[in-house]
């Protein structure tokens, strides 16, 4: 089972997937105990996939709480962690921010180059019909 094919199956069968809500620590041993021959390594990306995802994070930012698998308050959510999400978010907003803006840069001076090569390809037709008027039989 694919890592994604995973956290489909989870969000499906756990509100706590399906609704992101804080996972409580050491989610994974409740997980591999309820769901046998569950690949750890398989679990442990499916895990990353579904705690650094933006909803996840935003969700995590302002929780008090974590969850358990039937969706019970477990710990409360650390100062530490909610700080985490907040930076994490902040990072990712600014590295998509930047991208945008490099793209859209990149985008403006590629245009500005297909316009430079119009005008002279212009300006070389022009010349041409130029010399052809000038050397032609009259």
């Amino acid at each position: 089972m694919t890592p994604r094919a995973l956290l489909k199956s989870l969000q499906e069968q756990f509100p706590v997937f399906r609704d992101c809500q804080p996972l409580a620590i050491g989610i994974d041993k409740a997980l591999l105990a309820r769901i046998p021959g569950l690949e750890k390594k398989v679990l442990r990306v499916t895990l990353s996939l579904h705690t650094h995802s933006m909803r996840y994070l935003k969700t995590l930012e302002k929780a008090t709480h974590r969850f358990d698998l039937d969706g019970n308050q477990a710990d409360e959510v650390t100062d530490e962690h909610r700080t985490h999400a907040a930076n994490t978010l902040r990072e990712r907003l600014k590295k998509q921010a930047d991208e945008r803006r490099a793209r859209l840069k990149a985008e403006k001076e590629a245009e500005a180059e297909r316009l430079r090569e119009a005008e002279a390809e212009r300006l070389r037709a022009e010349k041409l019909i130029q010399l052809a008027e000038k050397f032609s039989r009259k």
